[in-house]
């Protein structure tokens, strides 16, 4: 049987091979949770155990997707549940896969030093960070970071890209940020500068049960 040569999907209507952003985007929110999660479980209460078992599943879930199949990666299949009623949204897998490389990359040095060597650092910490911060934007705002970054580094022109960012196109006007809209996020800064003055020896105090008696 032949072995297909591709990564992605060949979907009738585009060019090349793509993937369905709806499901990677529903698991990439599956990861951004697991991961705060056993991040607050460190701070909170210096219990490492979860994250260790996050890290090796992350870490196998990019080497499926990237060395097999994204196929049969546990979590997209999992993601692929969650929006199967919802109509695919296809981009170029391509810069998807550049970008799950990035993250193959960070989940593989975390596993070793948080699992293999049973060791942290300001290394884990950050690259932690930065695994928080691809995740929640792909998941919240639908923005693929890597994606971005393989525009930036490769020379071709990336396609399909989620939101079609990689088009160059003017703004709807429902979709410009107004003076005033500009004014009104400047006034919550001022807002919330206030409120860290004004109460912040309430703020920094631990609040005590409304119905104590005195």
């Amino acid at each position: 049987m032949k072995q297909h040569k591709y990564f992605g999907e060949i979907v009738t209507g585009y060019s090349i091979p793509v993937l369905n952003n709806r499901e990677i985007r529903a698991t990439a929110g599956i990861m951004f949770l697991a991961a705060l999660i056993s991040l607050v479980l460190i701070l909170s209460v210096g219990n490492f155990v979860p994250v260790k078992y996050v890290l090796s599943i992350f870490a196998l879930e990019f080497s499926i997707r990237l060395f097999i199949n994204p196929k049969f990666a546990p979590l997209l299949i999992v993601g692929r549940f969650i929006v199967g009623t919802q109509n695919p949204e296809y981009v170029g897998a391509a810069q998807k896969k550049f970008a799950w490389y990035i993250g193959f990359v960070i989940s593989t040095i975390m596993f070793f030093l948080l699992v293999v060597e049973n060791a942290y650092s300001p290394i884990t910490g950050f690259a932690c960070l930065i695994c928080l911060i691809l995740m929640f934007f792909e998941s919240a705002f639908g923005i693929c970071l890597g994606c971005k970054l393989y525009g930036i580094i490769k020379k071709d022109k990336a396609q399909y890209c989620p939101g079609e960012i990689c088009d160059i196109k003017q703004k709807h006007e429902i979709q410009k940020v107004s003076a005033k809209q500009w004014a009104v996020l400047a006034g919550l800064i001022i807002f919330f500068l206030v409120v860290s003055v004004a109460f912040k020896n309430n703020i920094e105090a631990k609040p005590h049960y409304l119905f104590q008696k005195k």
